[in-house]
């Protein structure tokens, strides 16, 4: 400042101890202005009766020059206000504030030591430096114009911060207790690590609790490190001044903070003749270190951006084993030891040889692991293991970009209350967006991820909301992440933290809800993030609906009647609609109940729908999605972030799928959250051809169930002469009853309501459960009497009797299986097949009908081992009648045809689900509508009795008739006497 420049100089008079009377209050005016000065001001007043007091006058002086006047030195008189008293000479001159001219016509006023701007003036005038801050100690104020005050004179400090103890174990908790002898406002706590560093603001999170009550306050920091080590600041206002008051805290470095390169290391004498090794510790920890040994070596310190190493350069290979230690000292601290092993390997040691992939690894003891250092700007350690057999393993990399790392060290300290939100946050995401094309491990990749999850944890503690430009960062930052470039980091990523996909999905529905209202409506369009936000008030058209040009074709709307409670009174509500393009597939393959396992493949999408008004999120709405071009078994579905241990997994609750027409899929859901739809995961496009031959193939299926019914209708007296005949021919008779009722619902299914709404739906799905699954049950029943009739010859049973038993198994035990089905099921909305009136064909089919049918197969095919075996094998004793051999002949063939052609074709509708290929669903198609038409010629056509009484019974033959009616009325007497006059060989038996 010029020489010439006016200033001003507040100076305090002090008086000796004055007797007053007990009415008296002084006011000081002074007489003195050199230079023009102005009359001053009185400070302090004070008044008691019969007390002493302290008088204190102040004076204004204004002088041209920057240099002491000698007028000060001279002895004042008291001002005219005491001239009453008996003269007193002034014993004490004090400056307390000085003023001078800026530039640009300002006065900027500094206090002296021991004087302050008052609370009030601090808060109403900028700091000289134009800046306004939190910590301001309010010690230098800018004026344009007259000064309207000066600095005052500070009263001893009001409170007192204490603290347990100034050294802190790692994880143990921090009380800091403010007393206060005055009511304290305005309090603020905050943290500086180093004298380098700028004190950080601290506010509630994770690791930070503010407590107040009334004389005192505290703060505490529930788990201690080094992050959390530094000078404590508490300021506050209290009688009119702010007050600044501090403590140190330190906090001893850990063991798993050092860092030792290598941490043992095998050396080969031969090879190389000397080393290096390094002890790495965090830059703001007061520590130093030695080596030892230190013979015939060379210490030196290495600093880097936010670390420092203590570097050791052995010259010479020892001659044997070492223990090299790294002894690290602090200030009141205990030393803390890092050992480090070195190995010499001796001739005839198996070893890894010198190689050079990735980095340069040199001859390593076979069991060693070798290291190597990151590049430049990367943080970790590079390793790589030695086989015993002396062969070099895979590399294993976790370096990690330096900047990325500190970062997500923001991020965490961030949420646990280190800082303020809505400076860090946009900070943070503009920083981590120029990091995404740098990344080139699996490491880098999940600490970003893993950055982007504090934020948003921090953002939805605090309630921050992010401007158009940190959303900005935050998709651009996204749509990187999902590019295919780094497609490769995702899988090997995700094997050592799943749920890193799912974690993500939701940070970003965080973040993107968090937009301030203020900067609505907004759009971002790129390869893989799509976003449109628009705001709805009271006046706008109803509903809201939303496209996006993606694969498949997306639509979204919400119809107003959801809108409705919440757009009134004026109330604005923002509704924000985002497409994710590639997230799906890197989340975890994970179904909850109804959907089961069964693998599926997504669209390559997820859209997130949200609902704000008046800051307020909502999650219960209607919204309608439609999905073009959409073939095979859909499934509508959200992905449940709380499913699955936190893995999370897609669930279809309050979803339901809507055929709109051919080309339209349309999803109903009753809540908002990140939707998508399931396919199968091989899924086979609709195919007329496929259809047809299907419709062709049940429709002569049911034709030759008819003409069975038919045939049985002309020829069953015939037929059943005796047990194994009657029992063979009512199972066959009974299969196709349940079979012909089944294709027909089937076939009737296409014209009817779909829903679980129509009852005549859920009827038609009941009964193609129920009599599929009884037409197996009926096959079970027939191969449970042939290995009877087998395996206990001389034990006869009632007719009656197996037929009562029969007819439980064939009809009871199916109609407990779907009746069980349709009470699980049907509450859950999971019984029907969407769009269809079939069984769902997830998991409800799979083990309500897949299974048990399968199961049934399996205990056909073990008796028709068992019946094989015995009828290559007969014993003269035991052996059945020619008739009745001929009979359980007849049973065996039917079932040898009918078990594997059902069992197969039943593989091959579960094979379907899990291996959808056009192949299969072709096989599947053939078989399945044919079986009816496999009955007519196995179970029929094939039988020389039944192809013989057709004849009879074609050509009117009445007296053949007769006598088979006859023959049926035998009793068992007269048919086992019969049967033992009537020996055959083998080969008749055989021949039928």
């Amino acid at each position: 400042m010029s020489s010439l420049a006016l200033s001003q100089l507040l100076l305090a008079m002090t008086l000796p101890l004055l007797e007053l009377e007990p009415t008296f209050v002084p006011t000081a005016q002074s007489e003195l202005s050199p230079s023009g000065g102005k009359s001053g001001q009185q400070l302090n007043q004070y008044s008691g009766e019969g007390e002493s007091v302290l008088v204190s006058s102040y004076v204004h002086l204004e002088f041209s020059s920057r240099a002491w006047p000698q007028e000060l030195s001279k002895n004042f008189t008291l001002p005219t206000a005491l001239a009453f008293l008996p003269p007193k000479t002034l014993t004490g001159l004090g400056l307390t504030t000085e003023c001078h001219a800026n530039h640009s016509g300002a006065s900027l006023c500094t206090c002296h030591p021991g004087y302050q701007w008052n609370a009030t003036l601090c808060s109403l005038y900028p700091h000289c430096w134009g800046r306004r801050s939190e910590r301001d100690s309010c010690m230098c104020r800018s004026f344009r114009g007259p000064v309207t005050g000066y600095c005052q004179l500070l009263p001893p400090v009001p409170a007192n911060l204490t603290l347990d103890s100034q050294l802190q174990v790692h994880g143990n908790t921090l009380n800091l207790i403010l007393l206060t002898k005055e009511e304290a406002t305005n309090l603020r706590w905050f943290l500086r690590h180093s004298k380098n560093d700028r004190p950080i603001i601290l506010r509630p999170g994770t690791n930070v609790l503010q407590m107040s009550s009334e004389g005192q306050a505290g703060l505490r920091v529930a788990s201690m490190s080094r992050h959390w080590a530094g000078e404590y600041e508490s300021i506050f206002e209290a009688q009119g001044f702010r007050w600044r008051l501090r403590q140190v805290v330190k906090v001893p470095l850990q063991e798993e903070e050092v860092i030792l390169l290598p941490d043992a290391l095998s050396i080969s004498c031969a090879a190389s003749t000397g080393f290096q090794l390094s002890c790495c510790i965090p830059l703001t920890t007061d520590y130093t270190a030695t080596w030892s040994p230190g013979e015939d070596s060379q210490a030196s310190l290495q600093k880097m951006s936010d670390s420092q190493c203590f570097v050791l350069a052995v010259q010479h290979c020892p001659a044997t084993n070492t223990t090299y230690t790294c002894t690290l000292q602090s200030q009141n601290l205990p030393p803390l030891v890092a050992p480090v092993s070195i190995t010499i390997i001796q001739d005839g040691d198996t070893t890894c040889p010198e190689d050079f992939s990735v980095v340069s690894w040199n001859v390593t003891k076979a069991g060693f692991v070798a290291q190597a250092p990151c590049p430049v700007n990367k943080k970790g350690v590079v390793k790589r293991l030695c086989g015993t057999d002396g062969i070099w393993r895979p590399v294993q990399n976790s370096c990690t970009e330096a900047k990325i790392l500190t970062l997500c060290l923001k991020a965490k300290l961030l949420l646990e209350g280190q800082g303020k939100p809505y400076e860090e946050v946009p900070w943070i995401l503009s920083e981590l967006q120029e990091q995404v094309g740098v990344a080139s491990t699996p490491s880098d990749l999940w600490e970003m991820l893993h950055t982007v999850t504090l934020l948003a944890k921090a953002v939805a503690e605090t309630n921050t909301e992010l401007t158009d430009s940190a959303l900005k960062d935050l998709l651009t930052t996204t749509d990187k992440i999902l590019d295919a470039n780094i497609s490769s980091l995702w899988t090997l990523a995700q094997a050592q933290e799943p749920s890193m996909g799912s974690d993500f999905l939701k940070a970003v529905e965080t973040l993107v809800h968090s937009l301030s209202p203020q900067e609505h409506p907004f759009s971002f369009s790129s390869a893989n993030v799509l976003l449109q936000s628009q705001l709805l008030r009271h006046s706008s058209s109803p509903g809201y609906q939303t496209s996006f040009s993606t694969w498949p074709l997306l639509q979204a709307r919400i119809p107003w009647h959801s809108l409705a409670p919440l757009v009134h009174g004026g109330t604005n509500v923002s509704i924000t609609s985002l497409v994710l393009q590639k997230l799906d597939y890197r989340l975890p393959s994970n179904y909850t109940q109804g959907l089961w396992n069964t693998p599926y493949a997504t669209p390559g999408l997820i859209l997130v729908v949200s609902i704000t008004a008046d800051g307020q999120a909502f999650t219960q709405a209607e919204v309608i999605m439609d999905y073009e071009d959409m073939n095979g078994t859909l499934h509508c579905v959200f992905w449940d972030h709380s499913g699955f241990q936190g893995q999370g997994g897609w669930s279809d609750e309050g979803c339901e799928v809507h055929a709109a027409n051919a080309s339209i899929t349309q999803c109903v859901c009753q809540h908002l959250t990140a939707f998508s739809i399931l396919m199968s995961q091989h899924t086979v496009p609709e195919n007329p051809t496929l259809g047809l031959l299907s419709q062709v193939g049940m429709g002569a299926s049911v034709l030759a169930l008819l003409v069975c019914l038919v045939i049985y209708g002309l020829v069953w007296r015939v037929v059943v002469r005796n047990k194994v005949a009657f029992f063979r021919h009512t199972t066959l008779f009974n299969m196709v009853i349940c079979l012909l009722v089944a294709d027909t619902c089937f076939l009737g299914n296409p014209f009817l309501p779909s829903g679980h709404h129509s009852l005549i739906c859920l009827v038609a799905a009941f009964l193609c459960h129920f009599f599929y699954l009884a037409t197996f049950f009926w096959m079970l029943a027939q191969a449970l009497v042939l290995a009877h009739q087998l395996l206990f010859v001389f034990h006869q049973l009632s007719k009656h009797i197996v037929l009562s038993l029969m007819v439980m198994l064939g009809y009871l035990c199916p109609l407990g299986f779907a009746g069980v089905t349709l009470g699980l099921y049907l509450p859950q909305r999971k019984y029907l097949w969407e769009g269809k009136c079939l069984l769902n064909g997830g998991g409800v089919m799979l083990y309500s009908f897949s299974e048990p049918v399968l199961a049934i197969v399996g205990v056909n095919g073990l008796v028709l081992v068992i019946a094989v075996l015995k009828l290559l094998r007969p014993s003269l004793s035991e052996g059945p009648t020619v008739e009745k051999r001929q009979a359980l002949v007849g049973v065996l063939k039917a079932l040898l045809i009918l078990t594997p052609i059902f069992g197969l074709t039943w593989g091959l509708g579960v094979a379907t689900l899990f291996d959808g290929s056009i192949v299969s669903h072709y096989a599947f198609s053939i078989l399945n509508s044919l079986q009816g038409v496999f009955i007519l010629v196995f179970g029929c056509l094939t039988d020389k009795k039944v192809l013989e009484a057709l004849r009879k019974r074609l050509r009117g033959s009445g007296s053949s008739n007769s006598a088979i009616s006859m023959v049926t009325n035998e009793t068992y007497t007269s048919e086992h006497s019969k049967e033992r006059s009537e020996p055959a060989s083998y080969e008749e038996r055989m021949t039928d």
